[in-house]
């Protein structure tokens, strides 16, 4: 019920704007808080048949890096599960709509990566984690072509995440 500027539209002229989008943010964190699976394609096939998560969307960039971290919590990562829970959400809602086709389609998988490795514009040690990983990500969504299916690139972004960040911790 307001007006802005965007690229993104229907072909009926319809438009749902980034804040309207991120409204499942409490639901994803819901699911999240009680979520006991490991398999982080359950989590988000789960996510992904909620009335929130729409065909296209920057709910995705949250939904991913949230996934993954529930998934890898669930396999006995260590972490401050809260905080980075919340952490992951406040850098989401950030990712507007688009951004996939404008900027690439990893920022969800960045986020969690950079999230979990402590990651920051001057961190010298881990600002190379994120940056390879969503690189990784990149080249295998340029190999699978277009146009853009948020739900499939959320697949394979998780997929790739999982086995770049299984490299470098306990959980299998």
């Amino acid at each position: 019920h307001k007006k802005e500027l965007s690229k993104t539209r229907c072909e009926q002229g319809h438009y749902v704007c980034n804040e309207c989008h991120t409204k499942g943010m409490d639901v994803i964190i819901d699911i999240c808080l009680s979520e006991t699976s490991k398999n982080p394609i359950e989590i988000i096939r789960r996510m992904m048949a909620q009335p929130f998560c729409h065909m296209h969307g920057p709910e995705h960039h949250a939904i991913v890096p949230c996934v993954l971290l529930t998934a890898f919590r669930n396999n006995g990562e260590h972490m401050n599960y809260d905080a980075a829970l919340s952490e992951i959400c406040k850098r989401a809602k950030q990712v507007p709509g688009g951004t996939c086709g404008y900027w690439g389609a990893a920022a969800g998988a960045g986020i969690f990566m950079s999230v979990m490795t402590g990651s920051s514009p001057l961190h010298k040690d881990a600002w190379p984690f994120p940056q390879k990983l969503v690189s990784i990500i990149l080249s295998r969504l340029a190999d699978v072509g277009g146009p853009r299916c948020c739900k499939r690139t959320s697949r394979i972004a998780i997929e790739e995440a999982v086995h770049f960040y299984s490299q470098f911790c306990s959980v299998n």
